[in-house]
C-alpha cells in the first residue's frame, strides 16, 4: 500500500487505524491528521511519526482516501471546511449513523464507504460492516479493505440501515460482553472468590468461548445445550435467565441501539 491517506479526527479509532497501517508498511510520511487538539495531535505524532494538522488545508488534495474518524455532531461542520480540498475523492466513514446521502452532499463526491468497526480494532481483533455507494469502484473496495484489515475482519452489506443493525451488534457489542463481565466478577466476588480471580476467570471465559464458536461450524445454541445438563448447574443458571426474561430484555436493548443509530442520522445529518 503507498497511496497518501487523510484522518480528519485522531481519536481512537483513527489511532488503531493509523497503528494497523504503519506495522503493515505504509509510511507515516503517507499519512496525515486533521485534530483541532494539540495534545491529540503531539500524541500521535508522538507515536506514529506522522504529521498532524490543526485544521484542513490544501495538503488533503494529495489524499486518495479521506476518512472521517470524527464524532457524528462534529461531522457537518469538519465536512464544510474539508470539502473544498477533496471534492471527488474516495471516503471512507467511521461516524456512528451519519448516511452517505448527507455525506456526498457535504463533500461533493459519491464515492463513499460506511464503515462501522468496534473497539477490538484497536487490538487488530475488531470487525467491521462495510457499505458502499453505487459510484465505488472495485478497485476502491479493494483499497478500503487493505485499510480495515490492519484492524481485523469485514463483511460487506447491501443495504445501507443494515449498518444501524451492526452498530446495535457489533459495534456496541463489547460494551455488552464487558456489562456481562462486570456482572460475573461482581458475582464471583460476592461469592467468595477475591476481585482478581473472579475477574481473571470472567475474561478468560469469554475468550475461550469465543475462540470456541469461532471454530466450529456448529451454532452457539448447540454449543450452549452441551454444557446445559438437565437438572445441573448450568441449567439452573439458564433457568434463571429464561425465568426472568434475560434474552428478551437483551433483545430489546438492541432494537435500541438500533434506534438511537437511526436517530443519528437522523440528528445530525443534511438538513
Amino acid at each position: 500500500m503507498s497511496k497518501r491517506i487523510a484522518f480528519i479526527g485522531g481519536g481512537n479509532m483513527a489511532s488503531a487505524l493509523i497503528s494497523g497501517l504503519t506495522q503493515q508498511g505504509l509510511p507515516s510520511e503517507l499519512i496525515d491528521v486533521v485534530e483541532p487538539f494539540a495534545e491529540a495531535r503531539d500524541k500521535l505524532q508522538a507515536s506514529f511519526g506522522i504529521t498532524a494538522h490543526p485544521e484542513a488545508g490544501a495538503f488533503l488534495m494529495d489524499a486518495a482516501l479521506v476518512v472521517w474518524a470524527v464524532k457524528p455532531q462534529a461531522f457537518k461542520d469538519a465536512a464544510k471546511a474539508v470539502a473544498p480540498h477533496v471534492l471527488g475523492r474516495l471516503h471512507l466513514s467511521v461516524a456512528a449513523g451519519i448516511r452517505s446521502d448527507s455525506m456526498a452532499a457535504w463533500l461533493g463526491s459519491e464515492r463513499i464507504v460506511r464503515a462501522m468497526p468496534n473497539t477490538p480494532a484497536l487490538i487488530g481483533q475488531g470487525i467491521t460492516g462495510l457499505y458502499a455507494r453505487a459510484s465505488v469502484t472495485a478497485n476502491d473496495k479493494a483499497f478500503v479493505e487493505q485499510v480495515i484489515a490492519t484492524t481485523g475482519e469485514s463483511l460487506w452489506l447491501d443495504a445501507e440501515e443494515q449498518l444501524d443493525v451492526v452498530t446495535a451488534l457489533s459495534g456496541s457489542g463489547p460494551a455488552y460482553v464487558f456489562y456481562f463481565m462486570e456482572a460475573m466478577t461482581m458475582a464471583g466476588t460476592e461469592m467468595g472468590l477475591s476481585r482478581e480471580q473472579a475477574l481473571q476467570l470472567a475474561v478468560a471465559t469469554f475468550s475461550g468461548a469465543s475462540a470456541l464458536a469461532k471454530a466450529t461450524s456448529e451454532a452457539p445454541q448447540v454449543l450452549r445445550q452441551r454444557v446445559t445438563s438437565k437438572g445441573g448447574t448450568t441449567f439452573a443458571a439458564i433457568s434463571s435467565m429464561e425465568d426472568n426474561d434475560v434474552r428478551a430484555l437483551f433483545i430489546d436493548a438492541m432494537y435500541a441501539a438500533r434506534e438511537r443509530a437511526k436517530e443519528l442520522g437522523d440528528e445530525f445529518g443534511a438538513d
